[in-house]
């Protein structure tokens, strides 16, 4: 695979060109993670798709072999999985907290336990979202991190 760069003038708008015979999971895999760099991720509502910012994201939830981004009041459907947010979103700020939920850590208002080890988190548009006990160590860790400590 050959890579071309080419400088632009101040005012052209920066973009990223991929020349392929087919779209293949390389490609998907390579335009995934231009799109996490971006700072937005594609979701669908109806028959309309739009690229929502990473940081208005609250969280991304797996439903039924389908997954839901959740912003302030709305959500929307995308094709990527679980794991791919992982990939895409693990320096930004998010942690998943159970096998169905991945977390924005900066929409999180309030944390007190929960019954049988888990933790409850009060996101900062007014809704609840638990921490399962298999990921509460690991968000420990990731908060003492981030803290510094």
């Amino acid at each position: 695979m050959e890579i071309k760069i080419r400088k632009i003038g101040g005012q052209e708008q920066e973009y990223i060109e991929i020349g392929c015979r087919s779209e293949d999971t390389r490609v998907k895999s390579i335009v995934r993670f231009v799109k996490g760099l971006d700072g937005s991720i594609s979701g669908s509502k109806g028959e309309h798709i739009y690229e929502i910012p990473v940081v208005d994201i609250f969280y991304i939830e797996s439903v039924d072999d389908r997954t839901f981004i959740y912003t302030y009041n709305d959500n929307f459907e995308t094709n990527l999985k679980l794991y791919e947010f992982e990939d895409i979103l693990k320096e930004k700020g998010y942690l998943r907290i159970s096998k169905s939920v991945i977390l924005n850590l900066m929409k999180v208002d309030s944390i007190k336990p929960a019954l049988n080890g888990r933790f409850l988190c009060k996101l900062t548009n007014g809704e609840d979202v638990i921490i399962s006990r298999k990921y509460v160590a690991e968000f420990r860790e990731f908060i003492s991190r981030r803290a510094g400590t």
